[in-house]
């Protein structure tokens, strides 16, 4: 083995050390875009829905109070939520492609130093075997038969030294089609509250679809869902009633 080339392959590291790093790397190029507890699609589509709730609700307050007649805010709003449905759909579909683009560089990256860099991958693997329990003949053949197979070599070290789940990738255009359920869903429920009850329906449905949204995420996440509902909940109306008041003493002055 060359020891000159192993410390420019490991930075002046040991195996270990490099496994560690790597891993690291790899759990930030594969984290979801909205988080890695949940799966993209569904955070997507939780996210929307929450943020079209709110901001329907910042602008009907606004528009209520600079005296704007109900019906007129209710086409802006529709209007609104034409523009910001392309936006919220656009931006989770080009999130995806590049979380996948950022996939493709690790792999290709962890392909050309398999074929670059063999007698240092071998170390890796004896590092990242051997703190697995494995050691002696046992630790030599099981890196040997991996070794042996490029394919396979690949898959292992892309998930033991990068910890990359590919399986559990998704297309960017599901993520992209949750975000389009979740505004949807939200603008419906927030227009058809408003409609139903001009003076505090916005209010309600955005409470509404605001505690359901975070009380999906806390149950998926295996959170409490009570603390996540009112935090999620206090939180958009602390926003909102900002938002009130600020548009209170602009008006005045």
């Amino acid at each position: 083995m060359d020891t000159k080339e192993i410390p420019l392959h490991f930075k002046g590291k040991e195996a270990i050390e490099h496994v560690i790093d790597a891993r690291l790397k790899g759990k930030a190029a594969s984290a979801e875009i909205h988080g890695a507890e949940l799966p993209g699609h569904f955070s997507a589509m939780a996210d929307a829905a929450k943020e079209t709730a709110l901001i329907l609700l910042v602008l009907w307050t606004l528009f209520s109070e600079l005296g704007f007649p109900a019906d007129k805010i209710h086409w802006i709003s529709l209007s609104f939520i034409v523009g910001w449905l392309f936006w919220k759909v656009g931006r989770s579909a080009i999130l995806g492609y590049s979380r996948l683009e950022r996939l493709h560089r690790l792999i290709e990256e962890e392909k050309w130093e398999i074929e670059h860099h063999r007698p240092q991958e071998r170390e890796e693997l004896k590092a990242l075997y051997a703190a697995k329990g494995f050691s002696g003949k046992l630790l030599e053949e099981s890196v040997d038969i991996l070794m042996a197979d490029d394919n396979r070599l690949l898959q292992v070290m892309l998930e033991e030294e990068l910890g990359l789940s590919l399986e559990s990738v998704e297309h960017p255009l599901k993520q992209a089609l949750g975000a389009l359920a979740g505004v949807l869903a939200s603008g419906i429920l927030m227009s058809a509250g408003f409609f139903l009850l001009p003076w505090w329906g916005a209010a309600f449905t955005a409470a509404l679809v605001i505690g359901i949204s975070a009380a999906l995420v806390a149950r998926q996440e295996k959170n409490q869902r009570l603390s996540a509902v009112v935090w999620n909940v206090a939180n958009a109306a602390l926003a909102s009633g900002v938002a009130y008041f600020a548009a209170q003493l602009l008006i005045r002055e």
